[in-house]
């Protein structure tokens, strides 16, 4: 059985209305990224007891924590950024969540993503081992413009590190942002090293008002999210399918879109859930 979580920041910047609709459509899980205007990782100690002793009484965990760990640009300082990366690992454990959600660093405009491998891998590598000796497992998300944007990339970056401690999200819609045919693709080469799903779909040709592929929910754009379902499920793919709308208006923290677009987000994947007889939690 599938297990459905989401970003609930896109709800509404305040926790307990995070709360309050996850509730509503019984998902017990969330990856948490931010609460009250702040990233999770920025959040205060006394912030974070406040979180998680709210997600405790609604009886809801973690999926993974959603940061920020890897996004920034590959030729910005690092020494700063990796002792965010070990902050990360500490707030996963702190929430009893296995999962850090993390990226592969962006490359310059016009550049050779080619250029800046080695510097990827050993940055990448410094993560990995936070995440081995913290008994943590990092998820590198196939966002477009990083290193790791594409299925090779993704293929690169999973093999070279060999460790069950680093492993890929699969997002639709990322792909086909890069101009990548998700399942077509992206799917053969990256099954084997995928562990956690993002759920978004995006249009191929039409764009937002700042010139980005529009993103849609699940099963109405290109991101050929039915036959994703469907092969997952041949495959016995069992984990989780974590909601990211992106429906709404930018900011630094994704697309607050409001609980009504996160539930149009919602029944979106769980329409497709119902019509392949596919039973989720």
């Amino acid at each position: 059985m599938w297990t459905l979580t989401g970003f609930a920041d896109e709800i509404s910047r305040d926790l307990d209305e995070q709360i309050a609709l996850l509730t509503k459509l019984g998902i017990k899980h969330v990856e948490f990224r931010s609460a009250w205007g702040t990233k999770v990782l920025d959040l205060t100690p006394e912030q974070l007891d406040e979180a998680k002793a709210k997600l405790d009484a609604a009886g809801i965990r973690l999926s993974s924590v959603g940061s920020d760990i890897g996004k920034i640009v590959i030729t910005d300082p690092f020494e700063e950024h990796l002792k965010r990366s070990a902050h990360a690992v500490e707030v996963a454990k702190f929430f009893g969540c296995g999962y850090i959600r993390m990226f592969s660093f962006f490359i310059p405009q016009g550049e050779d993503p080619e250029q800046y491998r080695d510097e990827v891998m050993d940055r990448t590598r410094a993560f990995v081992r936070l995440a081995e000796a913290g008994g943590v497992t990092m998820l590198h998300e196939n966002e477009k413009d990083i290193y790791g944007d594409t299925p090779e990339r993704v293929v690169e970056l999973v093999t070279a590190m060999d460790s069950p401690n680093y492993r890929a999200i699969f997002d639709p819609a990322n792909y086909v942002q890069c101009g990548v045919k998700p399942f077509d693709e992206a799917y053969p080469q990256v099954r084997e090293y995928t562990d956690y799903i993002h759920v978004k779909d995006a249009s191929g040709t039409e764009m937002d008002a700042n010139g980005h592929n529009k993103v849609l929910p699940a099963g109405e754009g290109d991101g050929q999210v039915r036959e994703l379902v469907a092969a997952l499920a041949a495959d016995g793919y069992d984990g989780f399918f974590s909601i990211e709308p992106h429906l709404g208006d930018f900011d630094a923290f994704g697309g607050l879109c409001g609980p009504d677009l996160w539930t149009t987000a919602y029944d979106a994947i769980t329409g497709i859930f119902r019509e392949q007889g596919i039973s989720w939690r």
